[in-house]
């Protein structure tokens, strides 16, 4: 296990680091640390002090890793929790040299996210939501999702005063803590304006920051969300995936579908390049196709031909 005194004196900065120089999210932080302390506890009987590991340790970790099944995506993300972590101690001249040099990621099978159907968004609608302030909560949820392709986080977080329905506006808090401004539609603020009500009613207008709250008051958290969506969506669709990021891709893709700009999806995906954007575009390019064989003249005579 990591000594206190290695914790305080190897771990403590990083940490300070993340939070105060980085910005990073007290959950990015956390996962980043538990990362690192499970390879130091790891390595802590072949060495005694952070600048005797070399690369040799830390593929020993990997083939541990994966000999206990987990998948080359996950040890990826924690291959990049070290590279974080002995970057800052290289910079700060805690080590002479950096053991991560020669390392290649692991290769991703990638999976395609499949987005929700606009017929699949439409039969959502038609649902019977719970008629009491709760269910009200649970289609505004979907419908954030849906209408402004927040990531999971940032719904949770989004509070009161975020909302500016005068100007039909949401601002949205992201990664690393950048703002962006979303957009609300007119049918979108209606509803908003039904629900901040009726949460005034529910629990006070002053006890809470958070737009949503649990039944028991608390704030709400990641897996209370997916949940919600994977039960709401389980009765309309019979997609592998069913989960707020899907909901986030179905927007993406929704938008470039009905001709959006891929810049313009990109700002309001809160992206910070536009290769991020681009891997929404793959659905959009099948909806190009499958329009175009039927509506190509060229293409209708040719499959006639063959008849």
């Amino acid at each position: 296990m990591v000594s206190d005194f290695f914790m305080e004196k190897f771990i403590k900065p990083y940490y300070d680091y993340l939070l105060k120089e980085k910005h990073f999210s007290l959950h990015t932080v956390n996962a980043y640390v538990n990362d690192v302390e499970a390879f130091l506890n790891f390595t802590a009987k072949d060495v005694s002090a952070v600048n005797e590991i070399v690369y040799q340790h830390i593929r020993n970790w990997i083939v541990s890793l994966s000999s206990q099944k987990m998948s080359n995506n996950s040890i990826n993300r924690k291959i990049a929790s070290l590279k974080s972590y002995f970057k800052f101690l290289y910079i700060t001249k805690t080590i002479n040299s950096y053991p991560l040099q020669a390392h290649k990621a692991l290769r991703i099978k990638k999976v395609l996210q499949v987005p929700f159907s606009e017929d699949e968004m439409k039969k959502i609608e038609r649902i019977d939501f719970d008629d009491d302030y709760f269910g009200l909560q649970n289609y505004v949820i979907i419908v954030l999702f849906y209408t402004l392709g927040v990531r999971k986080s940032e719904l949770i977080n989004l509070q009161l005063h975020d909302i500016d329905l005068n100007k039909r506006e949401i601002k949205v808090l992201g990664k690393r803590s950048k703002e962006r401004i979303v957009p609300i539609l007119p049918s979108v603020a209606d509803i908003l304006t039904e629900f901040i009500e009726k949460r005034k009613q529910q629990f006070g207008s002053g006890y809470s920051k958070n737009i949503f709250l649990l039944k028991n008051t608390q704030n709400l958290n990641q897996t209370f969300v997916y949940r919600l969506i994977n039960n709401y969506f389980r009765g309309v669709t019979s997609k592998g995936k069913k989960s707020p990021h899907v909901l986030r891709h179905t927007f993406a893709t929704h938008m470039l579908n009905a001709g959006a700009n891929l810049n313009t999806v990109k700002e309001l995906l809160g992206h910070s390049s536009l290769s991020s954007t681009q891997i929404y575009t793959h659905t959009s390019l099948a909806e190009l196709k499958k329009m175009y064989s039927k509506t190509h003249p060229r293409f209708n005579a040719e499959e006639e031909d063959l008849l």
